[in-house]
């Protein structure tokens, strides 16, 4: 009787193990499903009460329109190119200069700029407010470009600013002079129509932000730490518009790089005993760096997916997805785990994956992923870029993103904790591959509308403070 009375309680026993967990698997997809049903973290701000500004009018005229287009193409034919960090074509850099001068007088002549040349190519401009107590921001774009060659394959010479089936091609279209124009030309037509800024900010245009911006960009950031400036946020290059180019999303997706990946340079050597080539060793010094480099090949780094800004990028498109990727999105809680890396942890995982002591690794240079910037409803930065886009593009959704590239604006960390990197340059399949790539290009029309950004962001910046978050105006 007894062993038959214990085979009950376990039996017993393992029944309400079973209850328990069906009930636990009961409620997790009750909380599930109405997070999939209910999560629209993008609803916010846009129906909250937006402090009034100056509101001047964005539209082009056809005269002005054909001078903004001329501009951007003569920018795109000076070939700023950034050879290395000790090689650049400075006679360029030179004649950008003095275009800049001449097609963005007003900027140039007006009380309210001041511009300063730093180490020789790069410019800053400092915008005067009217009301000093507003903590200003700052616009970074950069002037340099990458290498480019027609026998590449250019379906139009890479510094011809030729148009071609409804697009601008040229080095610098997409990479970074559609921002250096586009900022410039918008604060030209915002001064011209009288524009006068209660909050004032800062424009810096870097000449080699290619090559790591060490002379332009981190000789600004010297200049205005010198002179005590705090910044509420900086707006930089770096993610863009996505059209048709994340699989199952529903509609186009702007993403704002909250934060910037790491970067390792590692150097693998080998050194053996000298000998003579007649009696050369079984495995030779070259024979064995290659096994290494080609272990590194067949076993790449993890993909990690945890709970940064990677998975806020997810749960803002959550609603544009189809199920089941909705419900998955909607409850990345359930489904993935806490991870993050560093560069020494790369590291460690290449020594592991090549796991030959013969092999020496040395980490050259790096440093880790830059800090994650604010992207919540009372973000000022991320809130009025957000608002920016949503008044001239309502059909996007917005979401925060990690920037894979690296940007000049990582020098800026001691000037401000929130840094944004985003223009609204809109890629399609395909364009990706043109950073860096071959038949670079952009559209007149998107240029355009890059202007008209830029132009509703200085004039949203003068408000003093967000709006309530709606949410909270209305708690059940």
């Amino acid at each position: 009787m007894t062993g038959h009375n214990t085979k009950w309680r376990v039996v017993r026993f393992l029944k309400l193990v079973l209850l328990g967990l069906l009930l636990i698997l009961l409620i997790l997809l009750f909380v599930g499903a109405v997070r999939t049903f209910t999560l629209e973290v993008n609803a916010g701000l846009q129906l909250a009460q937006w402090e009034k500004t100056a509101n001047i009018s964005a539209h082009i005229s056809k005269q002005e329109r054909a001078v903004l287009l001329a501009n951007f193409k003569e920018a795109i034919r000076i070939p700023t190119v950034s050879f290395s960090g000790s090689e650049q074509n400075t006679s360029a850099l030179r004649e950008f200069d003095q275009l800049l001068r001449k097609v963005f007088p007003t900027v140039f002549s007006s009380s309210l700029v001041k511009h300063e040349v730093v180490a020789h190519y790069s410019h800053l401009f400092t915008v005067l407010g009217t009301e000093p107590e507003l903590v200003p921001y700052m616009l970074l774009a950069h002037i340099d470009v990458v290498p480019a060659n027609e026998a590449d394959g250019w379906e139009a010479p890479p510094f011809s600013a030729k148009e071609l089936n409804g697009f601008i091609y040229g080095r610098g279209t997409i990479d970074n002079k559609q921002s250096v124009m586009g900022i410039l030309q918008a604060l030209e037509y915002l001064l011209q129509r009288g524009y006068v800024p209660q909050r004032g900010f800062y424009i810096g245009l870097g000449h080699d932000e290619e090559v790591s911006g060490i002379n332009g960009a981190v000789n600004i950031v010297k200049l205005l730490k010198s002179r005590g400036v705090k910044l509420q946020y900086v707006l930089d290059e770096g993610l863009a518009v996505l059209d048709g180019i994340i699989n199952g999303l529903k509609g186009p997706a702007a993403l704002i790089g909250v934060s910037e990946k790491g970067s390792a340079t590692v150097k693998l050597s080998v050194s053996m005993k000298p000998g003579h080539s007649s009696l050369p060793p079984r495995e030779s010094s070259i024979g064995i760096l290659a096994a290494a480099v080609t272990r590194l090949e067949e076993y790449p780094m993890p993909r990690l997916f945890g709970y940064g800004p990677e998975r806020a990028t997810f749960e803002h498109l959550a609603h544009k997805f189809d199920l089941p990727l909705r419900f998955i999105m909607s409850n990345l809680w359930l489904f993935t785990p806490l991870l993050s890396r560093y560069v020494n942890e790369v590291v460690e995982l290449i020594e592991s994956t090549i796991a030959d002591e013969r092999v020496k690794i040395e980490l050259v240079s790096g440093f880790d992923p830059l800090p994650i910037s604010s992207y919540t409803e009372q973000s000022f930065g991320f809130q009025i870029i957000k608002k920016t886009l949503l008044d001239m593009f309502p059909q996007l959704t917005v979401a925060p993103g990690i920037c894979v590239g690296n940007t000049d604006s990582r020098h800026y960390t001691d000037l401000t904790k929130d840094i944004y990197r985003f223009a609204p340059t809109w890629f399609k399949p395909g364009d990706t591959e043109r950073f860096h790539g071959i038949n670079e290009r952009m559209s007149p029309k998107n240029y355009e509308e890059l202007v008209a950004f830029y132009f509703q962001l200085f004039q949203n910046c003068d408000i003093r403070n967000l709006p309530t978050p709606h949410e909270s105006q209305h708690e059940l």
